[in-house]
C-alpha cells in the first residue's frame, strides 16, 4: 500500500518564493485543481470563477496585503481562473495544540477542508525572509502561510475562528456566511490572517516579536493563531477579531471556537454538519476535538502522528503536522477520504525534516 502513497516534495524557493513554487509546480497545481473539481459545490462555482477572481482581485488591491504582486504573477503563471479567489478564501477548519515535552515546546495541528486533493498534493516550501529561513506546509499557487516552522525561532498555525452569527437558526447559517463575506469585501481593508502569518515568519526574529505582531496587527477576518517558541513557557493561543485579541498561555489547544463562548459567534463545522447541526452541537464538536488533542498522553518526540485519531481525525482532515522549532523538527502527513470511508486515510508518506537535514 505504501508504494501508492506520494512522497511530499520539499521545494527550495528561498529565491523566488511562491511565484517560483507555482511556476515549477504548475503541473501539481493543475492536478490539485482537477481533484478539487470532484467536490460538488466547487463544480457549481467553476462557471463563476472568473467573476469571483475579479471580485477578489479588487478587494486585494484595496487591502493591506503586501503580496498582491505575487498573486498577480502566480495567476499569470498558472493560466487558469481561481488563483485570486482561492488565495482569499480563508475557509479552513482545524485543530491545534502547543505543549511542552521535557521543557521544549511542540506544536501539532490538523487542517480540515472538504476539497479532495489538498492532502495528496501538499508540499513543504523552504522559504526565506529578512529574519531567516522557514519551512511552510503549502500548495503551489498559494501565497499565505497556514502552518510553518522557523528553526531556532518559532512555529505557528492558523485555525479558522468561529462564525459571526446574527441568529441561531440553522437555516440562516449560510446567510451569515455570505453577509460576513460581503461586509469584509465592502468595508475591511486589513491584511488577511494567513498573509499576516507569512509576514511574521519573514520579519520576526523570535517568539516575543511574533506574538506581538499576531496580537496587534489588524486582520481582515477573525482568526485563531497557535504559536510555539524554543524556550520553556513560550507557547500561546491568540484569539483574534479584526482589531482585538485575547491571548492565553495555559490551555493552549484550539479548534474552531473561542475558549470562552460568545453567543455572537458559532463554532465552525464540517461541510455535512453545517446543514443540520445546531448552535450547541457546533460548540460541542469543536470542544471535543480540542480536548481530545490536549488530553493525548503520548509524546510527539516519539509517537509520531499517533494522536491523529477521531475525533481529531475526521472525514475532512487533509494534513497533520508536528513541529518543534527548538530541535528544528517538522513532520507532515497528507490525508484523503476515499469514497465510502468515514474518516480520512494517509495519502502521502510521512515527511520529516530535522536539524541535521536542514543544515545540510
Amino acid at each position: 500500500m505504501n508504494g501508492a502513497l506520494r512522497a511530499i516534495e520539499i521545494v527550495d524557493v528561498r529565491d523566488g518564493g511562491p511565484e517560483r513554487h507555482a511556476r515549477e509546480g504548475n503541473h501539481r497545481a493543475r492536478a490539485l485543481r482537477q481533484d478539487c473539481l470532484a467536490w460538488a459545490p466547487f463544480r457549481l462555482l467553476m462557471p463563476l470563477m472568473p467573476l469571483l477572481d475579479r471580485l477578489a482581485r479588487y478587494w486585494f488591491r484595496r487591502s493591506c496585503s503586501p503580496y498582491v504582486g505575487e498573486i498577480e504573477a502566480i495567476a499569470a503563471v498558472l493560466g487558469f481562473p481561481g488563483t485570486w479567489f482561492l488565495n482569499g478564501s480563508y475557509q479552513w477548519g482545524c485543530t491545534a495544540v502547543a505543549r511542552e515535552e521535557s521543557g521544549v515546546p511542540w506544536l501539532a495541528r490538523t487542517l480540515d477542508w472538504p476539497l479532495p486533493g489538498m492532502g495528496r498534493h501538499v508540499d513543504v516550501a523552504h522559504m526565506r525572509g529578512l529574519s531567516g529561513d522557514f519551512f511552510c506546509v503549502t500548495w503551489p499557487g498559494y501565497v499565505g502561510v497556514l502552518t510553518a516552522m522557523a528553526p531556532g525561532r518559532f512555529a505557528a498555525a492558523v485555525n479558522q475562528a468561529p462564525l459571526r452569527r446574527r441568529s441561531h437558526w440553522i437555516a440562516l447559517r449560510f446567510v451569515d456566511v455570505m453577509v460576513n463575506a460581503v461586509n469584509t469585501w465592502r468595508h475591511i481593508r486589513y491584511i488577511p490572517p494567513d498573509q499576516l502569518l507569512r509576514q511574521v515568519f519573514e520579519t520576526c526574529g523570535n517568539f516575543a516579536a511574533a506574538k506581538a505582531q499576531l496580537e496587534t496587527v489588524p486582520v481582515a477576518r477573525p482568526v485563531i493563531f497557535t504559536l510555539a517558541g524554543c524556550a520553556p513557557c513560550e507557547r500561546c493561543v491568540i484569539e483574534r477579531t479584526e482589531d482585538r485579541f485575547e491571548t492565553r498561555h495555559d490551555q493552549t489547544s484550539a479548534a474552531n471556537d473561542w475558549r470562552i463562548g460568545d453567543a455572537r459567534y458559532e463554532a465552525r463545522l464540517g461541510a455535512r454538519l453545517a446543514l443540520t447541526a445546531s448552535y450547541a452541537e457546533a460548540a460541542a464538536n469543536s470542544r471535543r476535538r480540542s480536548e481530545a488533542l490536549a488530553g493525548w498522553e503520548g509524546m510527539f518526540a516519539h509517537d509520531s502522528f499517533a494522536w491523529v485519531i477521531p475525533p481529531v481525525l475526521n472525514r475532512y482532515t487533509r494534513i497533520a503536522v508536528e513541529m518543534c522549532p527548538a530541535k528544528g523538527v517538522l513532520r507532515v502527513m497528507g490525508y484523503e477520504a476515499p469514497r465510502g470511508t468515514p474518516v480520512a486515510q494517509p495519502a502521502t508518506l510521512p515527511c520529516e525534516l530535522a536539524a541535521e537535514r536542514i543544515a545540510a
